[in-house]
């Protein structure tokens, strides 16, 4: 643009025919850097997800060299051992394991109480001992599988090399391990998802209850203006609420370990008969602990409540005035215009906030370690007042491991986790486009 142009007063005039042409110009080559510099963040947007996706896969697929230290066989008298049932793995292992390494295993839980998965998984912890001693990632398995068969043959003569894929079925539904190859992700999941389930119907009705009541009710006057008494009541209400929005707002950039230090204080010691079920007579109170679901689903709770609440409020805010006052012009009261107008429009923006910070729940690692998470546990949770990990947790925990397989594995276990969240956040977009086409018909 021009000096002449931005120099010339404003005298409410269109610049002549050549200044005209100089100002379409020059915006239209503004329009085509800042069109350029927006392609080339999205360009490296994408080629950051693709290597990260790339990089995930090449660890969760590939090649691995596998030994036993004892002969399946012997110990199950040739049956392999995914036929046997759970009576049998209960009879095997009682006869074979040494009694201090029995009494270790049934502190987790009597071996007769314990699920075939389970007990195969102790049977090739305790027995078998069945062990990678290799692994490849998928482009070595691709390019250079004849030096990785010279050096199994050379390296380990007794292990065979096979191509695993270590997300799988048998990965989804075995317990825990010590053992990279015989680890699942089962326990963690099934935490996740008890975590969520509390989560959401904790901080949902708060959150909306919350948007509702700032949104729709804060900027009444619940008291008489015509007395002091009531002028003055009025003015600390409306003061109170400025102060709980902007509390809100800020609260919703607080870091997550700050929450977990909250719950840890709160739910895990103060109510800690609460959060270990003892209060109930689920647990003993002489052993009752706060570690459980429950203190962790609070938790989080309390760290979507706000952005629950803000875009809560965003979408109540977007529903059009015209509504309410038809409504009201027709004789409906506050709530029940609240009730059959507003929230059905607004519901789903409110849904659609509320399962992608539901997504950020699921992620989250700092808050459940604080909070005291499992990083090894077996026994899968029973109830909110359960012992428990989470999908982050273990996929942290197996990525501190020195062993390369437990990266592997940890591989697996994010890309788990990255379909949860995918799967959740397609379920806000579906849904939202449900809504919006039932409410448009």
């Amino acid at each position: 643009m021009s000096q002449e142009i931005i120099d010339r007063p404003n005298t409410g005039t269109m610049p002549d025919e050549e200044g005209l042409r100089r100002n379409i110009s020059a915006r239209r080559l503004i329009g085509k850097i800042w069109q350029r510099i927006l392609f080339f963040c999205t360009a490296i947007g994408i080629f950051v997800l693709a290597v990260l996706l790339a990089t995930i896969i090449n660890e969760a697929f590939g090649l691995v060299a596998v030994q036993t230290e004892v002969d399946p066989n012997e110990i199950t008298g040739g049956v392999p051992i995914t036929e046997l049932s759970q009576e049998e793995l209960v009879v095997i292992l009682n006869d074979n394991l040494s009694s201090r390494i029995l009494r270790r295993v049934e502190r987790e839980g009597p071996l007769v109480d314990r699920s075939a998965a389970e007990l195969r998984a102790i049977l090739n912890d305790e027995l078998i001992r069945e062990e990678v001693v290799g692994s490849w990632p998928l482009n070595e398995t691709l390019f250079n599988r004849s030096a990785i068969e010279a050096e199994v043959a050379a390296e380990f003569p007794r292990a065979q090399l096979q191509f695993t894929s270590w997300l799988d079925g048998e990965f989804l539904t075995t317990p825990m391990s010590s053992e990279p190859a015989l680890a699942g992700v089962r326990t963690a999941l099934l935490g996740s998802l008890w975590m969520l389930f509390i989560t959401a119907l904790t901080a949902f009705p708060l959150g909306v209850g919350a948007a509702i009541y700032l949104e729709e009710y804060s900027t009444t006057k619940p008291f008489d203006e015509r007395t002091n008494w009531g002028r003055s009541a009025n003015a600390f209400i409306t003061r109170l609420n400025a102060i709980i929005q902007t509390n809100i707002s800020n609260l919703a950039g607080v870091p997550s370990i700050i929450y977990g230090m909250l719950g840890l204080a709160i739910f895990v010691r103060v109510l800690e008969p609460l959060t270990s079920g003892a209060l109930f007579g689920f647990a003993d109170p002489t052993t009752a602990n706060g570690r459980t679901i429950l203190a962790a689903g609070l938790t989080m709770a309390l760290l979507i409540l706000p952005i629950i609440i803000i875009s809560s409020q965003e979408a109540i805010r977007a529903v059009p005035n015209s509504l309410r006052l038809a409504s009201l012009g027709l004789g409906a009261t506050k709530w029940q215009t609240i009730w059959n107008h507003v929230l059905p429009n607004a519901l789903p923006g409110i849904l659609t906030g509320t399962i992608l910070s539901m997504s950020r729940a699921v992620g989250e690692t700092a808050p459940l370690i604080v909070v005291g998470a499992a990083t090894f546990i077996v026994t899968d949770p029973e109830g909110p007042f359960s012992k428990f990990t989470a999908l982050p947790i273990q996929i942290y925990n197996w990525t501190a491991r020195p062993q390369d397989q437990f990266r592997d594995i940890a591989a697996a276990a994010i890309i788990v986790l990255l379909i949860v969240l995918l799967t959740m956040n397609a379920t806000a977009i579906l849904l939202r486009n449900y809504l919006r086409s039932k409410r448009v018909s």
